[in-house]
């Protein structure tokens, strides 16, 4: 029988995915994307025992990881850091090895300009989530789900619309 910190950490190296997704739609900074992937890592150990009354493990990480980084953004409007940080040893560097071409590089940039709420909604309905998982997740009505999809992608238009009317 595999102990609760073997569980955890099986369930961890699975969806850690999840975590460097949401990581990169709200932070721009390495050494903030570090920081908060241990916060996460940390959030999600702390509310691990939860997890058994949930249906999806993925809804919950995302769950997590989303309420951990608007947190996190909110702390780093308040706090100004100086300096870089030293590299932790044991943070996956799965985000940077993400093949980032010159459209994604485009695209992560527009997202990054809408609101915090909307950048977790269109991240969900990226990563295919239905309506009723993206609602459950971010706390709001179906309807409102399909309102904000709606306006995230006409704003992302707007966005790189000058970008791509030269090509």
């Amino acid at each position: 029988m595999k102990s609760k910190r073997e569980e955890f950490l099986e369930i961890l190296m699975k969806y850690q995915g999840i975590l460097h997704k949401v990581n990169l739609v709200y932070f721009k900074n390495q050494t903030e994307r570090e920081d908060n992937f241990q916060e996460m890592v940390y959030q999600m150990w702390k509310s691990f025992p939860q997890l058994q009354k949930r249906k999806s493990i993925g809804s919950w990480i995302y769950a997590v990881a989303i309420n951990t980084s608007l947190s996190g953004l909110k702390k780093n409007t308040r706090i100004n850091y100086q300096e870089n940080l030293p590299e932790y040893p044991g943070i996956s560097d799965a985000y940077r090895e993400m093949e980032i071409n010159e459209d994604t590089q485009l695209l992560m940039e527009a997202i990054h300009n809408l609101n915090e709420i909307d950048r977790s909604i269109l991240l969900l309905y990226l990563e295919e989530k239905s309506y009723d998982e993206i609602a459950q997740i971010i706390g709001i009505t179906n309807s409102n789900v399909g309102v904000r999809i709606n306006r995230a992608k006409e704003t992302l238009k707007k966005h790189l619309k000058p970008l791509y009317h030269g090509k």
